[in-house]
């Protein structure tokens, strides 16, 4: 009887950890595409079914600004602090992927309709693009420690 209840833990377990790796819910670590160093970590987070994600932390060099604030956005996020400003909203789950959603560029304000999706390798795929998928940009998002 011990036993059988120490398996149906360990697969509990087990179920629960392979969900986590396939989901984008958690905290993201977002790499500069030009110099390959970190900038920022996103947390994802789920409420109804749609995805979401703000700007946690951000990873500043020796003379940046350390609270830039979005000059370049328009409307409410306008001249708003980019820590703790949301740039990922409305992803909703269809098949292996999240889709439908918008992403935010907080350098040069502008929006871009968006779809993720975590690779095999178990960071998250993150395609920005105007129209269509194919004319757009893939960055690569690495989990990062809670």
């Amino acid at each position: 009887m011990k036993l059988v209840r120490i398996l149906s833990t360990a697969l509990l377990v087990a179920a629960f950890a392979a969900h986590a790796q396939t989901s984008p819910v958690g905290t993201w670590k977002t790499i500069d595409d030009e110099t390959h160093q970190p900038k920022a970590i996103v947390e994802i987070g789920e409420h109804d079914g749609v995805l979401s994600g703000k700007i946690v932390k951000l990873f500043r060099k020796p003379g940046e600004d350390p609270a830039p604030r979005c000059k370049e956005c328009s409307g409410e996020r306008h001249d708003q602090p980019v820590l703790g400003m949301t740039i990922l909203w409305n992803l909703r789950h269809d098949g292996d992927v999240w889709t439908g959603g918008e992403i935010l560029d907080p350098e040069n304000g502008k929006t871009y309709r968006c779809k993720v999706r975590v690779g095999d390798d178990g960071n998250l795929e993150v395609r920005g693009f105007i129209g269509f998928a194919l004319l757009g940009r893939t960055q690569v998002w690495e989990r990062a420690a809670p």
